[in-house]
């Protein structure tokens, strides 16, 4: 059985996320596993601002989505503590992530066997960009 680990703040759900998750599910495979991590709040804020919805509100979105196995939160906005604990065979990351980071996590992926897959990033589908829309209409009011 194929585990899968991708990760999401989750806090604005757009076709990008689900077109990543049902990628992830298709390479876990009809047996496999896919997991998904949602970030905390503290994780979320290492790098953005916080969300507006809940964790435990993300995590019911993204149990919803019928690509999700399993839900976990992810503490830290590294998935690295994460895929050390879990020890999937594949790590998810997004061209939108830190190249250091990923790459400590490429790093721990091929010590375990694993590896880690990059899938392309969509900008027209970016949370922030949907929120910075909605912000600017707003101030058009």
């Amino acid at each position: 059985m194929k585990i899968v680990y991708s990760y999401y703040v989750l806090d604005i759900v757009h076709k990008g996320h689900l077109v990543m998750m049902k990628n992830s599910k298709a390479i876990a495979g009809e047996d496999g596993k896919l997991i998904v991590g949602i970030l905390t709040d503290e994780a979320v804020m290492e790098k953005k601002p916080k969300p507006v919805i809940s964790l435990e509100e993300r995590m019911d979105l993204a149990d919803a989505i019928k690509h999700v196995d399993v839900v976990v939160a992810q503490e830290t906005y590294s998935p690295l503590p994460n895929i050390m604990k879990i020890k999937p065979d594949v790590l998810m990351e997004s061209p939108s992530h830190e190249e250091e980071e990923t790459e400590k996590a490429r790093k721990f992926m091929e010590s375990i066997g694993g590896r880690v897959i990059i899938l392309p990033y969509f900008p027209s589908q970016s949370s922030t960009n949907i929120k910075n829309s909605i912000n600017k209409n707003k101030e058009e009011l």
